[in-house]
C-alpha cells in the first residue's frame, strides 16, 4: 500500500540506509518507514494515515521531515558564473536572497536532476538536488569546477524541515522566524535559512537547519502546531500534494530519457544562455519540436492510475472501444482533494492530441475512461 502511493521501496533488514537526524522522533509518532533515495524516512504516522495528512496541507498546516534532500555548497570567487554555465536555468535572473528552479542535463538533453539554488550573500550558492542524484550532481561539479572553486557536500550535516499550508506563516511566526519574504526568496535567521518554497502547491516554507540542532525546531514547531491543526506528514503526503500540483518526481516525470520540453518545463532554460550542459541537444529538439510530450489526466470514475499503465487514444465509449495505445503514465494516484484518480503521462505525437480529448486507462485489463487536462488538478497557493 504504502509503496504503491509513492513509488518507494519497503526496506530489509540488511539495507544499509541513511537515518535523518529525527528518526527517533518520527518512530515515536507510530511513523511507517520506507526505503527512498537511500535513506530510512516516514511515509505516513499513526495519528492519521496519507490521507488526514493531506488534508492537513490543503487546510492548516502539515510539517515534513525532507531531510534526504542533497545539500550542496558552491563557492568560491565566481561560483555563480560556474553554476550558470552548467545548469538551465538563468541565475543572472536573480539576486542575493532568492532561490531558483533549474536542471542538470547531460549532454543529450536527459535530466540528471532537477533541483532548488539558492544564492547566498557574496560568492556562495547552496543546491539542493534530490536524494538519489545528489552524488552524481556533486562530482559533476567537481569534475568541472575551475581552479578557486570548492564543491562541499553537507548531504547529512543539514537537515530540512518543510513547513507547509496556509496556516504556516502563522506557525512559524509563533516560534520567532520570520516569514514576509516572498516566493522563491529567503532569509537566514542565525544558522537556520528560512525559503518561501515547498512542493506541495501551499503557501510554505522550507527550513534548512544544522542537523544536530533538527530535534529542537522540529519539537518547537510541534508543540506550537497544535493551536494551528498542525500534523508531522510524511513523503506519501508529499506524493500526492506534488501530483496534485503536476510537479515533476525526477525518475518518473524526468529522466535522463524524459527531458525538460517533453516534461513541459522549458521555462527552467534560459534559451538565450551561450552555455548550460545538454544546450545543444535540447535547442535542436526545440527546432524540431518533441516527439512526445506530458499531458494531465483524469479519470471519469474513482479508479486510481499508476506509473506504467497504458493510455489509449479513442475512450472507451466509441465504437470498436478504444484505440492504439498512444503514451505511458509516469506517476498517477488518488487525488485526496478531487475524489477522482489523477496522472501525469507521457504521450506520442503530441500534437495529435488536445485537453479535453477522452482517452481510456488500461488498469489491470479494464479500460476506463478519463480526460485529458492541464495541471494543476488543484489551483495552486503558493504566493
Amino acid at each position: 500500500m504504502l509503496a504503491a502511493v509513492m513509488g518507494c521501496t519497503l526496506p530489509s533488514m540488511t539495507q544499509s540506509l541513511l537515518r535523518s537526524a529525527l528518526h527517533d522522533r518520527h518512530a515515536a509518532l507510530g511513523a511507517k518507514f520506507a526505503a527512498f533515495g537511500g535513506w530510512h524516512m516516514p511515509v505516513e504516522y499513526a495519528d492519521g494515515g496519507v490521507l488526514a495528512e493531506h488534508a492537513a496541507v490543503r487546510e492548516s498546516v502539515g510539517i515534513f521531515d525532507v531531510s534526504h534532500l542533497g545539500k550542496l555548497v558552491v563557492r568560491g570567487p565566481g561560483a555563480v558564473a560556474y553554476l550558470n554555465r552548467c545548469f538551465t536555468n538563468d541565475l543572472d535572473g536573480i539576486g542575493d536572497g532568492q532561490a531558483q528552479y533549474t536542471l542538470c542535463c547531460d549532454e543529450t538533453g536527459g535530466v540528471i536532476d532537477d533541483l532548488i539554488v539558492y544564492r547566498m550573500a557574496g560568492s556562495e550558492v547552496l543546491c539542493i538536488p534530490n536524494a538519489a542524484n545528489a552524488g552524481t550532481v556533486a562530482a559533476m561539479l567537481r569534475g568541472n569546477a575551475p581552479a578557486g572553486i570548492e564543491i562541499v557536500d553537507r548531504h547529512t550535516d543539514l537537515a530540512i524541515i518543510a513547513v507547509q499550508g496556509p496556516a504556516s506563516a502563522h506557525l512559524l511566526q509563533a516560534i520567532g522566524f520570520p516569514v514576509r519574504h516572498q516566493y522563491m526568496g529567503f532569509v537566514v535567521r542565525g544558522a537556520t535559512v528560512v525559503c518561501r518554497t515547498g512542493y506541495t502547491g501551499e503557501h510554505g516554507y522550507e527550513l534548512v537547519v544544522p542537523a544536530e540542532s533538527s530535534g529542537e525546531l522540529w519539537d518547537r514547531l510541534l508543540a506550537a502546531g497544535g493551536a494551528f491543526r498542525a500534523l508531522a506528514c510524511g513523503l506519501g503526503a508529499r506524493d500526492t500534494l506534488r501530483t496534485e500540483m503536476g510537479y515533476p518526481l525526477h525518475g518518473q516525470d524526468l529522466s535522463r530519457e524524459i527531458g525538460p520540453l517533453q516534461a513541459r518545463i522549458g521555462w527552467a532554460v534560459g534559451w538565450s544562455k551561450a552555455e548550460f550542459w545538454g544546450r545543444r541537444a535540447l535547442i535542436a529538439e526545440r527546432s524540431a519540436t518533441p516527439d512526445r510530450r506530458m499531458f494531465g489526466i483524469e479519470t471519469l470514475t474513482r479508479a486510481v492510475p499508476r506509473p506504467g499503465m497504458a493510455v489509449h487514444s479513442g475512450g472507451v465509449r466509441g465504437e470498436g472501444g478504444a484505440g492504439a495505445q498512444i503514451g505511458t503514465v509516469t506517476s498517477g494516484t488518488f487525488s485526496p482533494t478531487r475524489r477522482v484518480g489523477i496522472a501525469l503521462a507521457l504521450l506520442r505525437s503530441p500534437t495529435d492530441w488536445s485537453f479535453g480529448d477522452e482517452v481510456a486507462l488500461d488498469i489491470r485489463g479494464r479500460r476506463v475512461a478519463a480526460l485529458l487536462v492541464k495541471p494543476p488538478f488543484v489551483p495552486s497557493k503558493v504566493h
